[in-house]
């Protein structure tokens, strides 16, 4: 873990001070001797770091907006950096044409560059930041081919990676309760990440008390996701239950119908606690293979394991779509499926984009949402 935070701080400052040096030889006559400048530059480039420190060993409203200018400026850093390594290719390549051939030249290219890149930074940061704010309802239609006895259709909002903490806070969990009211769902399900990890900004305000659902009929489940145990599940799990949430920590749930939820604990809880999760052929055989079976599982991975163990339907998140472009081209790639609906075998799988965010208040690659299942079933078996 150590090795792990050490070789990322070496990557991230390594962006940093990339970033410093071209913004530095862009500008040169305003910043050469400006002492302010780098000040002002590695500040805001540590924020995010120092943010978390502080939240982790008090706090406080301060350390909450340390964090969103924090988030901020991971999203200027990205994106700086993506479009500057592209003005270095273009840079190279006018090179060998010669086309920059006087120290003019170099010098106009490297103003214009900051200045293209400062607008098209700050143009996708904001649209993503209005994106982000914006949640909308994801709509599936499903059709599991087993008999539920009486109950033929179940209407369940889904809701991934919540990420209540610094960033996330009343606004935003008070405007999910009033989509899920609107929305009178049978159930609701939470698939993992309800805090970002820190519980400190949860308690402070008590965050999850303006978190409602008076519409739900068959109740209210849960699943823990990789964050519920960064943030220290000894105290995480213990408050996510006591606002009534059911988590289910490996658990098989029955409803009406016969209708089956299994909940996994999240994979990672053995990476932060040695607490190796229960198998999938274990859980599934507590329950009847001739009833539906949904299983809740936050992050989407080993889809075959859930195709051999007869699983009906897969809902997961986690992936969060990448959040940021070109993020998402990147989650695509390590996840068969990264976001979406996705047929194998017998199985269905839906994987949420989520509904908050970790990082930079920012969504340019993907959407908020709530999910919207309508599930149908088939009828009991004529004799």
């Amino acid at each position: 873990m150590a090795v792990f935070f050490v070789i990322v701080f070496i990557i991230y400052s390594l962006a940093n001070l990339y970033l410093f040096v071209k913004v530095h030889r862009a500008l040169p006559f305003m910043l050469q001797h400006n002492v302010l400048f780098p000040v002002i530059f590695f500040s805001l480039a540590f924020i995010f770091i120092i943010a978390k420190i502080l939240e982790a060993r008090h706090s406080s409203v301060i350390a909450d907006i340390l964090n969103v200018i924090g988030g901020f400026w991971l999203a200027f850093m990205l994106y700086g950096f993506l479009f500057f390594i592209a003005s270095d290719i273009i840079y190279l390549l006018l090179k060998l044409t010669r086309a920059l051939h006087t120290p003019e030249n170099v010098l106009a290219f490297r103003k214009w560059t900051f200045i293209v890149t400062a607008v098209l930074s700050t143009g996708l940061i904001i649209g993503g930041f209005i994106n982000a704010i914006l949640p909308v309802v994801k709509k599936y239609d499903i059709t599991i081919g087993k008999d539920a006895g009486e109950v033929r259709n179940l209407k369940i909002a889904a809701v991934s990676d919540i990420h209540l903490g610094s960033v996330i806070r009343k606004r935003s969990i008070r405007k999910l309760s009033s989509i899920l009211e609107e929305l009178k769902p049978d159930m609701v399900l939470l698939l993992g990440d309800i805090l970002d990890g820190e519980i400190g900004p949860v308690m402070r305000d008590d965050l999850l008390k303006y978190f409602t659902c008076p519409k739900c009929t068959n109740g209210l489940l849960a699943i823990t996701g990789n964050h519920e145990f960064i943030g220290g599940a000894a105290k995480t799990i213990p408050y996510i239950e006591s606002k009534g949430i059911k988590l289910l920590l490996d658990e098989v749930v029955t409803i009406e119908g016969g209708i089956q939820f299994i909940g996994r604990k999240d994979r990672d809880s053995e990476f932060f606690y040695k607490s190796k999760r229960m198998t999938l052929p274990d859980l599934v055989a507590g329950t009847d293979p001739s009833k539906p079976v949904i299983l809740l599982d936050h992050q989407p991975a080993n889809l075959d394991d859930a195709v051999k163990n007869g699983i009906d339907l897969e809902l997961s998140g986690h992936t969060h779509n990448g959040q940021i472009w070109p993020l998402n081209r990147i989650t695509r790639l390590v996840w068969e499926l990264s976001y979406g609906y996705l047929k194998k075998g017998n199985t269905q799988f839906i994987v949420s984009s989520g509904y908050g965010l970790w990082g930079p208040r920012v969504r340019s690659g993907s959407r908020s949402e709530v999910l919207l299942l309508n599930i149908h079933f088939a009828g009991p078996a004529v004799k």
